[in-house]
């Protein structure tokens, strides 16, 4: 089972077939919002919204605890995360994709 968290643009339940939602609490306290159950392409997922599906919760106050454990509690496998922010690199142009290999943890 794949769990996404959807920023920007990847937290529209509609690429999901077959969804529902699921309300859950977790030991840290609430995710971002429901979880949204579906399948793509025959393959189970979980969409989470990070900021919430209505953009309501900053991105300082994203409960990042509660939402790895919420996905973690559905089985998910593989969790997939995608962010979109600028870059101090002039090679790094608008609408690149750059997969990291380094994590700051404020």
């Amino acid at each position: 089972k794949i769990g996404i968290i959807g920023g920007t643009g990847l937290d529209d339940p509609d690429i999901l077939e077959g969804r529902t939602e699921k309300y859950v609490d977790t030991p840290y306290g609430k995710p971002s919002d429901a979880l949204i159950l579906g399948k793509i392409k025959n393959v189970d997922c979980v969409l989470l919204a990070r900021h919430g599906r209505h953009h309501t919760v900053m991105p300082s106050n994203v409960n990042y605890r509660a939402n790895i454990w919420a996905l973690k509690e559905e089985n998910c496998s593989h969790v997939l995360v995608t962010t979109a922010c600028g870059s101090l690199q002039e090679k790094i142009q608008p609408g690149d994709l750059v997969i990291i290999d380094q994590f700051i943890d404020r």
